[in-house]
């Protein structure tokens, strides 16, 4: 029930059993104590005051509660960043795993290629120097040029003797060239590192 029925049916029990008990003489200070009763448990017109009154004490509680607020957003906050910290670590470790998996790879792959690197030297060292003309003549020039530069010198120049002359000399400039690449190449990383 709201306050308005109670406070009404207060008020009508009170005057009912006043003027039952009374009769036509019903007491005037009764009357104007049930009046008052009746006035304060009535409900009050809601204006803009009421609000500006209340305003202040919601303000009040606000700030009272502001500190343990950003305690709590902190706590919070600091618990979601150990979480992700967490999750950063455990990816990281995954992939250092994976990098070291990589790199054993790289590093089976890198030993395996210099092996046959070797194994085909010595093959074409082993050969006859008109057979393995044949076959470093099919070959492309930087592939020729490399394995001639890892041949000796008395291979090599028998190989190349034993080819036509403008593929013996477009090896022999691509080896040159490829020996000077090599040679260069520090230098002008020296002078590029000068200048910066």
């Amino acid at each position: 029930m709201s306050r308005l029925p109670r406070s009404l049916v207060l008020w009508l029990a009170l005057s009912g059993a006043a003027l039952a008990a009374g009769g036509d003489h019903a007491d005037p200070a009764k009357d104007a104590a049930l009046r008052a009763i009746a006035t304060r448990d009535a409900p009050k017109e809601v204006s803009a005051q009421d609000f500006v009154a209340k305003e202040p004490a919601k303000t009040g509680y606000c700030a009272n509660i502001a500190d343990a607020a950003a305690d709590a957003r902190f706590a919070w906050q600091k618990e979601q960043l150990a979480a992700m910290e967490k999750q950063v670590e455990e990816r990281i470790r995954l992939l250092e795993e994976k990098r070291a998996e990589y790199e054993a790879w790289l590093k089976r792959r890198n030993e395996f290629l210099a092996k046959a690197d070797e194994s085909v030297v010595a093959v074409y060292a082993k050969m006859r120097p008109d057979a393995a003309a044949l076959q470093i003549t099919n070959m492309p020039d930087e592939a020729a040029a490399a394995l001639l530069t890892k041949l000796n010198a008395r291979t090599a120049s028998a190989i190349l003797s034993e080819m036509e002359a403008a593929r013996a000399a477009n090896l022999a400039r691509a080896m040159t060239e490829s020996g000077r690449k090599d040679a260069t190449a520090p230098a002008q990383a020296q002078k590029k590192n000068q200048r910066s």
